[in-house]
């Protein structure tokens, strides 16, 4: 592959540390994967190193020239044995290669980088039949063995780095969406919006710490695809939330249910998931009570507590494991299964008591701050009392949690408020009155009532119009797409298309841009005709 620096620049020690590169006359495998090794542990987090085999060194550090060089027959060699050696470091560990000339002559560049998944052990010697495996690190210009505390804290170092911001060669410019990147600086009312069209991406990135990696090989952050990328799931696949609707019960009629699977941006996975709930599944019930002037008031589940699971779920999601976010509603709840567990730092008991979850370890610390950012999340270990809190206001029963002994996944189960309990889960009725949830994921002050159109079956008004439910979605966000338009409002793309023809030509709102990379404006004074 392609270096990332010039070869003339390691030769001659230039834009990187002198400490980082390597000269090494001739092939010596067991010296070599000391210092591979001690690379990619990168003890100093300084981006790992090179190797120039085939190549001596003056006293003063300096490559000699002209380059000894390696004969090209012995490169094909060198290669094949490399194949075996690198299935011996613990854990798997791939560097790079490449073949350069120099000075007319062939030079094997061995690159690499610092690894993701820290510490790595490698034999003494590669090529012995007894295989004593080391941890090698850095110290100035040689490799040598990590011994006591220096082994303890390679080790930790393992801890160290979430995976979300960890950098990921594979991550391009292109794979950022500018769209999803200024919705964001939009809403926290960042000032780089203002600079994002008018500096190179890379410069925001840079701002936004979501770059990491040696000067001369900068690598974007596994948490900038996870929040402003429209197919995250290219790099961590079944980044998606997939929900499965039993009407009847899973027990009662497992063939009788209906599927449905959100992708995107994290946030945006979110929304569609919110959505979903707020068209498809929440309901208020409103019971007058005979003597009392107020009626009581209850949802079959309240919004925020599902919001704070759904989130918590995407949130404390392993994205190394190719496993999606599972959610089951049947008639007596929502069961929302998230995989892996919560890790060993928590013990079972509290996890059985479902009060306080609090983790010693963060498997994606950024992508919580920026979820924090969008008021998604609290952080601080408040996402299980948020549920219990919400669900005691609203009169529901407690949640549970469970996990397996070995903490591959956890479960969230929350009942149905139990005056609904009797009717399936997709029914949208009650004996008295019923106030249907048609706001997405918009709160009023409080957070706790969240109801803009009532049930036409028990009130006797009409729903909202589907006129006026797209220029709400709009109002909420400008850059949805028709295809979320059909989904939250029930109809076809083609039923959008209609429906937003006559708000055009009734002046409701208007087009800014084209279909990809453009929004649309709500205008105010509009009218209906």
């Amino acid at each position: 592959m392609a270096l990332p620096i010039n070869i003339e620049d390691l030769l001659n020690k230039r834009k990187i540390e002198g400490n980082r590169i390597e000269f090494k006359k001739g092939w010596n495998p067991a010296d070599i994967y000391h210092s591979i090794c001690a690379f990619a542990n990168d003890f100093d987090n300084l981006g790992g190193g090179y190797i120039l085999v085939g190549v001596e060194q003056h006293d003063n550090g300096l490559a000699k020239r002209p380059v000894a060089g390696i004969n090209i027959e012995a490169v094909d060699g060198i290669l094949k044995q490399m194949v075996g050696f690198n299935n011996m470091f613990d854990p798997y560990y791939l560097p790079r290669t490449s073949v350069e000339e120099v000075d007319g002559q062939q030079v094997l560049v061995i690159w690499a980088p610092s690894g993701v998944n820290r510490p790595y052990a490698i034999p003494m010697d590669v090529q012995a039949k007894l295989k004593q495996m080391r941890y090698y690190v850095r110290s100035g210009s040689s490799s040598i063995i990590a011994k006591g505390e220096v082994l303890d804290e390679l080790r930790d170092m393992a801890n160290r780095v979430p995976f979300d911001e960890r950098p990921n060669p594979n991550i391009a410019m292109s794979d950022i969406s500018m769209v999803l990147l200024r919705d964001y600086l939009a809403t926290i009312g960042s000032k780089l919006e203002a600079s994002l069209f008018t500096q190179p991406l890379v410069d925001t990135l840079e701002q936004m710490e979501l770059m990491a990696g040696p000067t001369e090989n900068r690598m974007i952050k596994n948490v900038a695809a996870m929040m402003f990328c429209e197919h995250p799931e290219k790099f961590f696949p079944y980044t998606q939330v997939e929900i499965v609707v039993f009407p009847d019960g899973k027990v009662k009629n497992p063939q009788n249910f209906t599927e449905k699977t959100f992708k995107g941006s994290i946030p945006q996975i979110i929304k569609q998931t919110m959505d979903f709930f707020s068209t498809n599944i929440l309901y208020e019930t409103v019971e007058k009570v005979s003597g009392k002037q107020e009626a009581n008031r209850y949802w079959n589940y309240p919004y925020d507590a599902l919001e704070e699971a759904v989130v918590n779920s995407l949130y404390h999601r392993d994205y190394a494991q190719h496993e999606p976010v599972e959610i089951t509603i049947e008639p007596e709840g929502i069961s929302i299964l998230n995989c892996p567990g919560p890790d060993r730092s928590i013990p079972m008991s509290a996890i059985e008591k479902g009060d306080i979850l609090k983790s010693r370890r963060y498997r994606n610390r950024r992508l919580g701050d920026f979820l924090k950012e969008l008021d998604l999340t609290e952080g601080r270990s408040t996402g299980v009392p948020t549920i219990q809190e919400k669900l005691a206001d609203n009169g529901s029963p407690r949640a549970t949690f469970e996990t397996t002994e070995d903490r591959l996944t956890f479960l969230i189960h929350i009942p149905i408020h139990a005056g609904c309990g009797n009717k399936p889960a997709t029914e949208k009725t009650t004996v008295i009155t019923t106030e249907k949830s048609a706001i997405g994921s918009e709160k009023n002050g409080s957070g706790s009532e969240k109801t803009t159109e009532k049930n036409a079956i028990s009130s006797g008004k009409t729903t909202e119009k589907t006129t006026e439910k797209i220029v709400r979605l709009m109002k909420a966000n400008p850059y949805i797409t028709n295809k979320e338009l059909a989904e939250v409002c029930g109809i076809t793309e083609d039923g959008v298309y209609w429906n937003t023809k006559k708000l055009k030509k009734n002046n409701r709102i208007r087009r800014i841009g084209g279909d990809k990379g453009g929004y649309w404006e709500v205008i105010e004074n509009g009218t209906e005709q």
